[in-house]
């Protein structure tokens, strides 16, 4: 998976282009537009994707401002390196998903976004390093990467349901499934990608209507009340 520095250098915010137009393409076609007519239990408000994406990349500049201009020590440096492989993968596959979504071949866009969820979501759980909170530069890295992956887990969820189950109300199953996985990965979560999982229930609390979205708006008081104790009181 390594690669050099001087190849990281270029090699993400090239990606981040790729991806930041292919973005813009979907704003401006039909994104909303297909969304509306594939609806299903796990479909979001879609503003709040919107919501989610502007601060996200402002925050990918900065952190690919210092990955350019070499700020950083040594430690930091190789940080970033070693994760750029995974944040250009996601870049690659989320612009690359926008062009199957827009033309409503969700079967195929799903393959994309999956790629994109597993393997940030595998980065963060078992390669990326021990954030220091006295470096701004470490921070950022776990910032651009946890929100990657958090955004990733609602991106998958709402895809998979509008490519296979749309129209479709929840079964007692994916009720209990939506429960049990958000409640574990939140027990498993740093403050980071805590917040990302609790705006993920807020999203699907928003997008769903009735009984299912009371028990989401459960879901996400359960998650937000699980991160908090696990990372400011205990």
């Amino acid at each position: 998976m390594g690669i050099s520095y001087s190849t990281a250098r270029y090699l993400a915010p090239a990606s981040f282009i790729f991806d930041f137009l292919a973005q813009q393409y979907g704003l401006a076609t039909n994104m909303k537009t297909v969304h509306d007519q594939n609806l299903s239990f796990w479909s979001p408000q879609p503003y709040f994707i919107g919501a989610f994406f502007f601060p996200q990349q402002i925050i990918q500049l900065v952190w690919l401002y210092k990955l350019w201009k070499r700020q950083g020590t040594k430690e930091e440096l190789a940080e970033m390196t070693d994760y750029v492989p995974i944040y250009a993968l996601g870049n690659v596959c989320i612009g690359t998903w926008m062009f199957f979504w827009n033309a409503n071949e969700l079967k195929t866009s799903n393959i994309f976004v999956t790629i994109n969820t597993v393997a940030q979501v595998a980065y963060v759980a078992t390669r990326l390093r021990r954030m220091n909170t006295s470096s701004q530069t470490s921070i950022l890295t776990h910032i651009v990467a946890k929100t990657f992956a958090g955004i990733g887990i609602l991106d998958l969820l709402h895809n998979t349901s509008s490519a296979y189950f749309v129209g479709e109300a929840p079964s007692t199953l994916v009720k209990a499934l939506t429960g049990v996985g958000f409640a574990a990965a939140a027990v498993t979560s740093d403050w980071i990608l805590g917040s990302c999982l609790v705006y993920d229930l807020v999203a699907l609390t928003c997008g769903q209507e009735g009984s299912w979205r009371a028990l989401l708006g459960a879901y996400a008081a359960g998650a937000a009340a699980i991160v908090g104790v696990k990372n400011w009181v205990m």
